[in-house]
């Protein structure tokens, strides 16, 4: 039986809520925001939802404590 290989990446930007949804940063905040509107920028600061369809993509490759 081999080992199964963390992403590492992934455990940083992801974090899985208690009942087993993946919770994600929204992106387009970091740079450029100039031209973002003042009500655009404050709905990107929030944390969003993992799409269901993609859950199982990243919930085997990020890593325990």
């Amino acid at each position: 039986m081999y080992k199964v290989k963390r992403s590492k990446s992934i455990s940083k930007r992801f974090k899985i809520t208690v009942t087993g949804k993946l919770l994600r940063k929204k992106t387009s905040r970091s740079h450029l925001l100039q031209k973002k509107s003042s009500k655009r920028k404050r709905r990107l600061r929030h944390v969003s939802l993992v799409a269901v369809n993609d859950i199982t993509n990243f919930v085997n490759k990020i890593h325990y404590k």
